[in-house]
């Protein structure tokens, strides 16, 4: 059979299996705490060598790699034992998130990162939903009003990254919405609606420029802070400017759909359904659901998958059913691909250092964590598992 048809086949019964197989979260919950108990042991290893490494990023060529508390990814580890604390209320895991979390405080006053809302909002956010510490408040005020000072009026959204001044001027990328939760969550807890205006002002632009008539979305957009008018939009980790990155459609999938959750503006739900078909409907992604690393990597099938934009996806899927009039497409897309990971993409039991997922993939065209465990894939998958619960 041609490759292609065959993808396509396999691709339209993902699509139109209606009864997809239930993940079993009580088990799927039990293997991912034993593994993280190994994960734990691991980091307070590396920990007595390196106290300075806070965090377990991934595992590449074998090696275990730590990240410093100033790492976009060092949130997501302690707020994975927040979720084991949600799913079991053992007070080993309270303890643990407690511990861990402490070790991101510091980058509440970080100025210098779009990724507030990963590195801070995921842990102090969960762990402020689950305890109501009002340290936990603090840090998380103070985290949005660092994140704020990123916004720039004339373009309407907050600058993603400073390096690389000599190739964009003012970029964004479409991961950056993720972040808006913090400034969200902020304007509840203050009744500050500065922060509420900036995240609603970064979606608007967002979706204004990111997206191509099909709902994907570029993966940069670069800004002219004087005019506000974009300048070029580019790729950073996609396989070429005009594909569609795997991991950003998930990013903007799940960031639409956060941004109704928190204003009730249909426009963004119309996005979120808009991503959502993009994702759903595309021919290339296997029959289990799990994507290749960007759509349009021409090396497909012999490319790597991305089981982090797979658990992104699962996970806003089950929030969007919530409020879309297609939520039983939606639900059983989730169902199918929380299934996938759960029975097909799982570490065993003392691999990988202790980490759940296999086979995601960070940064391909830098040749960088392909085909690897990493923590955001984790979180993600954690939170898919609970969120399908409901």
């Amino acid at each position: 059979m041609n490759m292609k048809i065959m993808l396509t086949a396999l691709s339209m019964l993902f699509i139109t299996t209606v009864k997809a197989q239930k993940t079993d979260v009580k088990k799927a919950f039990a293997a991912a705490a034993k593994q993280t108990d190994v994960l734990v042991k691991n980091v307070d290893s590396a920990r007595k060598i390196k106290p300075n490494l806070v965090s377990p990023r991934t595992v590449e060529n074998g090696e275990f790699k730590m990240v410093i508390s100033k790492d976009w990814t060092s949130g997501f580890f302690p707020a994975e034992l927040w979720y084991f604390y949600q799913y079991t209320q053992d007070k080993k895991w309270l303890d643990l998130a407690r511990k861990y979390t402490e070790d991101i405080k510091k980058e509440q006053f970080n100025k210098g990162t779009h990724d507030l809302g990963f590195m801070v909002y995921c842990p102090f956010g969960n762990g402020y939903r689950l305890t109501n510490d009002p340290a936990y408040r603090a840090v998380i005020i103070q985290a949005a009003k660092s994140l704020s000072t990123r916004f720039n009026a004339k373009s309407g959204v907050l600058k993603s990254w400073d390096h690389s001044g000599k190739k964009w001027e003012f970029p964004v990328i479409i991961d950056n919405m993720m972040n808006l939760e913090l400034l969200f969550e902020t304007t509840k807890l203050t009744g500050d609606s500065s922060f509420y205006k900036i995240a609603v002002s970064h979606a608007n632009t967002t979706l204004k420029n990111h997206f191509r008539p099909d709902f994907s979305s570029y993966h940069v957009v670069d800004y002219d802070t004087l005019t506000g008018n974009v300048r070029k939009k580019e790729t950073a980790q996609g396989y070429a400017n005009e594909s569609a990155w795997a991991r950003g459609q998930a990013w903007a999938l799940y960031g639409y759909t956060m941004c109704y959750r928190e204003t009730k503006n249909k426009a963004y739900l119309a996005q979120a359904d808009g991503v959502a078909g993009f994702i759903l409907n595309s021919k290339i992604t296997p029959a289990d659901g799990i994507p290749y690393w960007d759509y349009n990597d021409p090396k497909i099938p012999e490319v790597s998958r991305d089981a982090s934009a797979a658990a992104i996806t699962a996970s806003a899927l089950y929030e969007l059913a919530k409020y879309s009039n297609n939520a039983k497409k939606y639900k059983a897309a989730a169902d199918k691909i929380l299934y996938s990971l759960s029975t097909k993409y799982t570490s065993k039991i003392g691999d990988n250092y202790g980490f759940i997922l296999e086979h995601s993939t960070g940064h391909r065209p830098a040749k960088s964590e392909i085909d690897v465990p990493i923590n955001y894939a984790d979180y993600y998958y954690l939170e898919a598992l609970l969120r399908s619960k409901n």
